[in-house]
């Protein structure tokens, strides 16, 4: 499949890729390098919705189910660039490897799912039943499935593939994501006088203490259903002779098939309500964070932090198939999951639609400094994603 000349142009849009820098809600120059490929390479038809997202297409010649390969455009930002050996954006080769920010994360997968696309539609001149489609989503960074929303909505797949990085195996499901905020409420009075107030921060430590105890939920393959305290806020801020009337603290949680916001986020409120029952001083709420941001459309997306988990038995149809194709191909990839939390979320988790993941480079070397991918697994993610293609297309 791959030929010199193919393999030659999947580097050089990996690294134009990588060399247009796109944090959440800056993808625009991206999008269009994706757009000018895919016009010049015979899609036939693209699409760039509200959000900016990129949804491109190519129909068989004959009826048959849409296979979607997803990935995300948006990076993480480089907080701090001199810790960085090369230029984040500069996609300089080195040691058969191609540096950058979004390297492995995920403009690599992104770039082998345009060409593995367009080779193999170009290949069997369109001769397969079905539909194939590439999709760009922006912001998964942050609201991870939520733009992916706009795409399965439009396209309507039977199944999906995940570009987010497995090192080539097949990643069969996740843990979801959850971000809960817990707020106390006190009473503000001066320092030198704290009696004659309620401290909101101490009301927030004895609610901390109480969740510390709670069970943690636990799946055989995914694994727990971790709550992490990861931040933690008083006002006002800063408290010079003041003691604080409100203390807010975030939570990670790790969510597990079959959770859902209810079941989540009960205990914690249990909790709560029990404290403000014994103690009439103490008063609190907890609730899932939500996020809005602009995408560079100028739409507007938002909403609660809240992830789906998913998992597909190995035994599944769809697994069995992409598997067989991959094994076709010369491939031998385990059945892994992902330690991370991807557009899954939606299509899976929330959608039920037919989902893997299956990538190149690994989670090692996402978000790193000196982020890279290494040239060899740019070329098998092609191949890979063209094995795939074959075996569901036929």
């Amino acid at each position: 499949m791959l030929t010199k000349e193919r393999e030659k142009e999947l580097v050089e849009l990996c690294q134009d890729l990588i060399r247009l820098k796109s944090y959440s809600g800056e993808e625009r120059n991206v999008i269009a390098r994706m757009r000018n490929f895919c016009i010049s390479s015979g899609f036939d038809d693209i699409h760039i919705d509200e959000y900016g997202n990129i949804i491109a297409h190519i129909k068989g010649r004959e009826p048959g189910n849409k296979l979607l390969f997803d990935g995300h455009v948006d990076t993480i930002p480089v907080i701090n660039q001199a810790k960085w050996s090369v230029d984040p954006f500069g996609a300089q080769i080195s040691g058969g490897r191609i540096y950058g920010r979004g390297a492995s994360a995920m403009k690599g997968a992104m770039g082998a799912m345009m060409l593995a696309v367009a080779c193999f539609a170009e290949d069997c001149n369109k001769e397969f039943s079905g539909d194939i489609y590439v999709s760009g989503t922006v912001y998964e960074e942050s609201f991870e499935g939520i733009a992916a929303r706009k795409v399965s909505a439009r396209v309507k797949p039977d199944f999906v593939v995940l570009g987010e990085a497995s090192e080539c195996n097949i990643s069969r499901g996740q843990r979801g994501r959850a971000e809960i905020v817990i707020e106390t409420y006190g009473v503000q009075t001066h320092s030198a006088t704290p009696q004659k107030g309620v401290n909101a921060v101490y009301k927030m430590t004895e609610l901390i203490e109480r969740i510390k105890d709670l069970d943690v939920t636990r799946d055989e393959f995914l694994g727990d259903g971790i709550m992490e305290l990861t931040d933690i806020k008083s006002l006002p801020y800063p408290g010079a002779s003041v003691v604080p009337d409100y203390c807010k603290a975030t939570y990670d949680r790790r969510l597990l098939v079959g959770e859902t916001k209810e079941s989540v986020l009960r205990p914690v409120l249990d909790i709560i309500k029990d404290m403000e029952q014994k103690d009439p001083e103490f008063k609190a709420n907890a609730f899932y964070a939500k996020g809005k941001e602009k995408c560079y459309t100028g739409k507007i997306i938002e909403a609660e932090r809240f992830f789906p988990a998913w998992t597909y038995d190995e035994t599944d149809e769809f697994i069995q198939t992409a598997l067989r194709g991959l094994r076709e191909a010369g491939f031998e990839p385990e059945m892994t999951k992902y330690p991370n939390c991807t557009n899954g979320s939606h299509y899976a988790g929330e959608a039920g639609i037919k989902t893997l993941g299956f990538g190149p480079s690994g989670v090692n070397l996402v978000h790193a400094t000196d982020e890279y991918i290494e040239i060899e697994d740019l070329k098998k993610a092609a191949e890979g994603y063209y094995a795939i293609a074959k075996a569901v297309l036929k």
